[in-house]
Order: structure tokens, then sequence, then C-alpha cells
């Protein structure tokens, strides 16, 4: 018999990270109130404040998609010197 981990939707973990941050409630309270262990409350409220000073970025992406908009490129680049490469052996013959 295997457990099946439950999903929580990121508006709900948002919730229950705002909650947390409000102080109004202690963990044990919050997680008999959502139904979610404390541990839980306590990562989703760590990643709440570690990425809040990213809503105030004006129009700047996140490292992770400036890198995969980067290796995009470089993948391009490569397929297109490779193609070039074939299309010159070809035109030589």
């Amino acid at each position: 018999m295997s457990k099946k981990r439950k999903r929580y939707s990121p508006e709900f973990k948002a919730k229950v990270a705002l909650a947390a941050l409000k102080n109004e409630e202690t963990l044990a309270e919050l997680s008999a109130r959502f139904g979610v262990h404390p541990t839980m409350i306590t990562n989703w409220k760590r990643a709440l404040v570690e990425s809040a000073a990213g809503l105030f970025d004006k129009g700047n992406k996140s490292q992770k998609e400036k890198e995969a908009f980067v290796d995009d490129l470089y993948r391009q680049i490569g397929q297109l010197k490779v193609e070039n490469d074939f299309l010159s052996k070809k035109l030589s013959c």
C-alpha cells in the first residue's frame, strides 16, 4: 500500500503563509485550522519571505529564467552552426 501525497495549490500555500506571517495564531492552531503539518507551514512562510523582494523588481527576470533563455540561445547557435557546416560541405561537392 503506497501513500499518495497531497498536492496543495499555490493559492492555498500563499493563504496559509500569509496567515502565519500575521502571527495572530500559533503554528499548532494554524495546522489544525488548515489541516497541514506545522513544518510545511514554516517552509511556505520562509519561501514567501525569501521571494517577496522579487515581487518588487521592475520587469527583471529571475536568475533561472535568464539562464534558461541563454541556454536556449546557445542551443540555437549550435544547431545553426551544424546546419551551416552541412550546407557548406554539400555546396563544395
